[in-house]
């Protein structure tokens, strides 16, 4: 079973037990915190969308530790000029642990793809459109 969910801002698929790192929480130290913002929920082959949400359903998770993240390196230069700057960051991040995924309430589920595509082809066809009469052209020759 795995679900993507949106966690500060950001899509992420997860399933039970996985560690993953996202932007700064809030949330304190060994803390449980739940994400309501369910996009798709597979469960063994059985696929729910979210129209854009999952009704009902979370995803539960503990707040493992707040850390920063690998310094990356930002360099400018413009050539003979003698201008260069450099500048570095290290983004805040907090480390989860996934400790379940619910399902409930009322959800699209979704379409089998050969009927998606069957209802695309049995659309009306266009009416067809009279072209205009050409003109007729005149001799000039005199």
């Amino acid at each position: 079973m795995y679900a993507i969910v949106e966690i500060a801002g950001q899509q992420f698929k997860v399933s039970k037990d996985l560690k993953v790192y996202v932007h700064r929480l809030t949330n304190e130290e060994g803390s449980k915190v739940s994400f309501d913002k369910v996009l798709l929920l597979d469960d063994n082959g059985n696929v729910t969308l979210g129209a854009p949400a999952i009704e009902g359903a979370s995803v539960e998770a503990k707040v493992l530790q707040h850390l920063k993240g690998d310094k990356v390196i930002v360099f400018k230069k413009k050539r003979r000029k003698g201008y260069k700057k450099r500048n570095g960051h290290r983004q805040y991040l907090t480390q989860i642990v996934i400790e379940g995924i619910t399902a409930g309430g009322t959800a699209k589920k979704a379409a089998p793809k050969k009927a998606a595509v069957e209802a695309t082809t049995e659309e009306a066809p266009a009416p067809k459109v009279k072209k205009a009469p050409k003109a007729k052209k005149e001799d000039t020759k005199e």
